[in-house]
Order: C-alpha cells, then structure tokens, then sequence
C-alpha cells in the first residue's frame, strides 16, 4: 500500500489519489469482500487478472521469454479466451498464483495497476468504461479506494491501450447506478 501511496505523490497526486486510500480490518481481496469493504456493488470493483504472454524476440523478463501483463476489468466481467486471442494474439495463461508477486509486484488479492514491476504492462477492459467511477486495489489485500475511470487510465503505470477481452459484462443490470455511481 505504501507502495503505491508513494507512487501517486511522486506523480503528483498525493493530495488526491493518495488520500483516497483505505486500509481495512478484514481482506478484500476478492471482488465480494472489496465491494463489502468499499460499499459498492461488486461490477464496480477493478479487478485486476495476471497473464503470461510470450514476448517479442529480444524482450523477455525470463527463460522461456515470457512477460507478465495485467488487465484489469470490471468485478463481474468473466475473461473470454477467444476475446483475449483476439486482442493478443496468442491464448491467455493466467500467472500461477504463487508467481504473481515475483512477477507484477504485489500478492494476488492485493494486485492493481499503479507501481507495478518494470517491464509488466497494464491493458484496461472496455467493461470498465461503463462506470462513471470504480474501485480498485492498492497493492495490498486490504486495501482500495475510488476513482475516476478517467484516473485509473491517466494513473496506471505502463499503461498500453484498451482493450476488449471479456463476456457477460453488458448484462449488468445497473439497478441503483445512477452515471455510474451508487445510487
């Protein structure tokens, strides 16, 4: 969490970002225990999915030249295989759980896109865009805080583009969403 605090004031976003941070008594690290903590619904947590991809001859972070990327998505969009081929170019292969640390720089539950390891890339799903504001992580598994989908793009580190990868997302309903926020 420090971590990223530090991050936001070095960007320049102390006084708003960094303040926005909450710690909390119990976890959240999965979208039903943040949405609890951060009272909101939980298609509205950022969620934020770990994958291996193979990379360009000449930059990979390992033997097999593999590299981490991180997208994140809605809490309730499920990611879609074909989707990700689509956008990738190759099939999705989560991180195993036991290397995300290593690899991204936080622990699973607690992974967000803000002061992620050098080199590891962050992608943001359309499914995000439907909200006015979302709530992701800050680097531990309980923490977070809201913000602006605009912030989340402008504030994610080695943010390339968006991207189209997940199902099941357009049917949210939205009942007590008013522009994307609760109503």
């Amino acid at each position: 969490m420090e971590k990223v605090r530090t991050y936001f004031i070095a960007r320049g976003a102390g006084d708003t970002l960094a303040a926005r941070i909450q710690q909390f008594p119990q976890s959240s690290a999965t979208v039903e225990e943040a949405a609890t903590c951060l009272r909101c619904f939980p298609a509205h947590v950022a969620k934020s999915l770990c994958f291996l991809q193979k990379a360009k001859v000449g930059a990979g972070s390992g033997a097999d030249n593999q590299v981490p990327i991180v997208v994140v998505t809605a809490g309730h969009a499920k990611a879609d295989n074909k989707k990700y081929k689509a956008a990738f170019g190759q099939p999705s292969k989560m991180l195993k759980k036991e290397d995300v640390e290593a690899l991204v720089g936080f622990p699973p539950g607690g992974v967000c896109p803000f002061a992620v390891n050098d080199g590891v890339r962050v992608y943001l799903d359309v499914s995000l865009k439907q909200f006015k504001d979302v709530y992701p992580a800050c680097g531990t598994i309980d923490s977070g805080m809201r913000m602006s989908v605009a912030e989340l793009e402008e504030y994610s580190t080695n943010f390339v583009e968006w991207v189209d990868i997940c199902l099941g997302w357009q049917e949210y309903p939205g009942e007590g969403v008013v522009d994307g926020n609760l109503a």
